[in-house]
């Protein structure tokens, strides 16, 4: 049985109202986490890899720069790639700053990912892709050679609503499921074992309470969507899953699993 653990590479601030509609204007302290477990054959796993010193200092171009000073992200001890120097395996969910910092850190590492998201935002202009929080030097050289599309995998049905996914390891223990709404390719990953299957739902929105509670927010946090529709949709299959006995992780939530 595969576990995941969600540590937390850093936090940022951001006030409720923000991420939450209806909230309060009290600042909250907003994890940015990514995920890790161990796999029999694919080794030590990643998903994601959330905020490193590649965001927070260093060289960077003006609008790295600048993306860093607004959000100003505060590191943890569990940021990678300190805490873990090597990896096997990494899936990611998207291509936003705060979940692919870190993937330069790993040049050995195989690389699962929604394959038209990454030739998209390869192919796109830096003011473009600048414009989805995606930027060019955070991304190996030879991503596209590196990469094992999730398309590759068998379909397997996910469970209690989310629709199909795909079977990633071939052994039914991770499945890669579109959750469209927040980025182009934006996907999460369901652990089927366990007394509950796990959906670790990366960004389809800040706050589990947003989902559970349909309080997502407004603008300008609205803005920032791929395709609003979508997200809400989005959140209708993740509030069947939990309400179906499923266990929900963010990446952003203050609690690791809902």
């Amino acid at each position: 049985m595969i576990e995941p653990a969600f540590p937390n590479s850093a936090f940022v601030s951001a006030p409720e109202r923000l991420v939450l509609r209806g909230g309060r204007w009290r600042a909250l302290r907003i994890p940015v986490r990514y995920g890790r477990f161990d796999h029999p054959v694919f080794g030590r796993c990643l998903i994601d890899t959330g905020y490193s010193p590649r965001v927070t200092g260093g060289k960077r171009s003006f609008p790295l720069w600048l993306y860093s000073k607004v959000l100003n992200p505060q590191l943890t001890a569990d940021a990678l790639p300190a805490r873990a120097p090597e990896i096997d395996t990494i899936l990611l969910s998207h291509l936003h700053a705060d979940h692919v910092s870190a993937l330069k850190d790993y040049p050995s590492a195989r690389i699962f990912a929604d394959r038209a998201s990454v030739a998209h935002f390869l192919s796109s202009s830096w003011l473009a892709r600048t414009h989805k929080g995606c930027f060019r030097e955070l991304l190996p050289d030879d991503l596209a050679a590196r990469l094992t599309p999730f398309e590759a995998s068998p379909r397997a049905p996910a469970p209690h609503g989310l629709g199909d996914g795909f079977d990633i390891f071939g052994d039914g223990s991770v499945l890669a499921v579109p959750l469209p709404g927040h980025m182009r390719g934006h996907t999460g990953f369901v652990f089927t074992g366990g007394v509950a299957p796990l959906l670790y739902a990366a960004d389809a929105d800040w706050l589990s309470q947003a989902i559970l509670e349909d309080r997502s927010p407004g603008a300008p946090a609205r803005f920032i969507l791929d395709d609003a529709s979508a997200a809400a949709e989005t959140s209708d299959r993740i509030r069947t899953f939990v309400s179906l006995g499923g266990r929900l992780a963010l990446c952003h939530d203050p609690e690791a699993v809902r």
